[in-house]
């Protein structure tokens, strides 16, 4: 059984519209806490995660969910994955301290993951109002138009845009002219990638809910990721570094110029 995607993506819009956006440079001081440096979680996360959790789990009976926020209470959770049984993968703020701090960049985010491989991705901005969807082996599509990496020699002249994590990691052996970005959301760098606004993105760590969905939204636009030994990514990775960029033979280049270790 398939959820119907834009029932989902339904959902999603409805949750960011009615919890977190009221909340967004509302909140006050004793509605934001750290979970760890750094690592901020606010009320409108907590509100969004409970709404999306009970909300999804019965469009697909027998399905399981993994939230950020509970798996940081308990980290059993993530046991999921390791089961056959289908999972909902939730991040119910993407960028929260962006979130907390009124930057109006972040995303909600959901994949639906089945034996450790992502099938169904969902990547909403609630302030633009704005919904990216993919589907394994069917494409990606953003607010019903279809998306797809540009290739390099399509782009705009200039340098190429690189994650500040990536660009420092490459320093001076770039094989390409590097700018680095820095969006401090996943999501929103995902956006950014999956429409060739911003070409390349290492990340090291894994969490599910920060890349399920957005990996396979820029796979299913045309993009090419694997993980810095060459292996793919799937969800129940949750470190190793994964490398992004529009096609293989860039990702080579990079993968080659990139030292072995941080």
């Amino acid at each position: 059984m398939i959820p119907d995607r834009d029932e989902v993506a339904r959902i999603i819009a409805e949750v960011g519209a009615s919890e977190v956006m009221p909340r967004f440079r509302n909140l006050l001081a004793a509605e934001i806490r750290e979970k760890g440096p750094g690592d901020f979680v606010t009320v409108a996360d907590e509100a969004a995660e409970r709404r999306l959790a009970a909300e999804l789990g019965p469009l697909l009976p027998g399905s399981r969910i993994i939230g950020e926020e509970a798996v940081a209470a308990d980290p059993r959770h993530l046991d999921a994955l390791a089961g056959d049984d289908p999972v909902w993968v939730i991040d119910p703020i993407d960028g929260t301290a962006n979130f907390a701090s009124g930057r109006p960049v972040f995303a909600v985010m959901v994949a639906l993951v089945r034996r450790g491989e992502t099938q169904m991705g969902w990547i909403h901005d609630p302030v633009a109002r704005s919904t990216a969807v993919a589907v394994r082996g069917e494409g990606a599509w953003r607010n019903g138009t279809r998306i797809r990496v540009p290739r390099l020699a399509e782009r705009e002249p200039g340098p190429l845009m690189a994650n500040h994590r990536l660009a420092r990691r490459l320093g001076d052996r770039s094989p390409f002219a590097i700018a680095p970005f820095d969006l401090r959301c996943a999501g929103q760098e995902y956006l950014a990638l999956a429409r060739g606004a911003v070409h390349f993105a290492l990340y090291n760590r894994l969490h599910p809910w920060d890349h399920a969905a957005g990996q396979l939204l820029h796979h299913e636009a045309g993009g090419f990721a694997a993980q810095l030994d060459g292996s793919p990514y799937t969800p129940r990775v949750t470190g190793g570094g994964l490398l992004i960029a529009p096609d293989a033979t860039s990702w080579r280049l990079l993968r080659e110029a990139l030292p072995d270790h941080p």
